[in-house]
């Protein structure tokens, strides 16, 4: 495994396996940080199955709007799945050898997910603008099959982003290093360890930034454009409240997604230390997909009154 490690470039046939160097080498944190990530991970994966179970089970909830929610539940159990159960087997087992095809598995995953998390916000995002702007002819215009023609898009998308970046990575014939500055393969730690031209790299690495963050980006800031503009032309306080009441669940987590996202990606471009960009990079794929069923619940009657329904016929 030490021998692996060499620094001189290797030729991808003998790169079998990658060394991920985790969040922290103190052994004496180990068995915090395995209590704590295995809590969150079934908090977060517990919080989103009783989401989509809520959902499904309720038939006042069979709306768009938590249709698109129950599917974004879905997108965040397989998010946190991808890369929090390899991590806690890591930490419990002492061993951070990740395979080179399990590696590329791992990474195409994220991006599935991630970017399938992106296009079903923007879905939504698009969901509230029609409810809040054109109210009258919401059902008309969100029927079932633009909703699961919305979501069928935002899958097949994220299919073609992942294969896309798996098929540059499929590409590189030599690494200057097998240890990955992570606690999961990250796609741009993958790609810093490349020798091979960065050109081509660089072009569909932003082509596929721009088709899973900066396309939904502008579409969720296009619908609250729109949205803030409706709400402001409503006479009453009351009813002002009323309308944004509706949107402030998703705009919670739009604004906990993308922020934590943007500071994890500012804060890897100013500090020169990878495992800080690590140890700032669980806040998007653990607490972000973990929060999501808290604010939604907390905020909205309808998903309680449903989720008491729900665990009152299991109990």
């Amino acid at each position: 495994r030490e021998n692996n490690r060499e620094t001189k470039p290797q030729n991808l046939t003998r790169v079998s396996e990658f060394f991920l160097t985790g969040l922290s080498d103190d052994l004496e944190l180990q068995p915090l940080l395995f209590g704590l990530f295995l809590s969150m991970y079934l908090v977060s994966v517990l919080g989103n199955l009783l989401i989509v179970l809520a959902v499904s089970s309720d038939p006042h909830l069979h709306t768009p709007m938590y249709f698109f929610l129950s599917n974004l539940s879905l997108a965040d159990i397989g998010f946190t799945s991808t890369t929090i159960p390899k991590m806690i087997v890591d930490i419990q087992t002492q061993s951070r050898v990740i395979s080179y095809v399990g590696c590329l598995t791992q990474m195409s995953f994220f991006m599935l997910f991630g970017c399938l998390d992106s296009l079903l916000l923007a879905a939504m995002a698009y969901d509230r603008f029609v409810a809040i702007c054109h109210p009258l002819r919401y059902l008309v215009i969100m029927n079932p099959r633009l909703c699961g023609l919305l979501v069928l898009a935002s899958l097949f998308i994220s299919v073609l982003v992942s294969q896309m970046h798996n098929s540059i990575v499929l590409q590189l014939t030599y690494f200057k290093d097998v240890e990955i500055s992570h606690f999961f393969c990250d796609p741009s730690q993958l790609l810093n360890l490349a020798c091979s031209d960065t050109f081509t790299n660089n072009v569909v690495m932003y082509f596929v930034g721009a088709i899973s963050g900066f396309l939904p980006i502008s579409g969720i800031f296009f619908s609250y454009y729109k949205i803030v503009s409706s709400i402001l032309r409503i006479p009453s306080t009351g009813g002002k409240y009323k309308a944004f009441s509706t949107c402030g669940s998703h705009l919670s987590v739009v604004c906990l997604f993308y922020g934590t996202g943007l500071g994890v990606y500012l804060s890897s471009a100013v500090s020169t230390s990878p495992r800080k960009g690590a140890v700032a990079s669980v806040v998007y794929t653990v607490v972000t997909p973990m929060l999501n069923p808290f604010i939604y619940s907390l905020r909205n009657r309808d998903i309680q009154r449903a989720m008491q329904r729900l665990l009152s016929k299991i109990v």
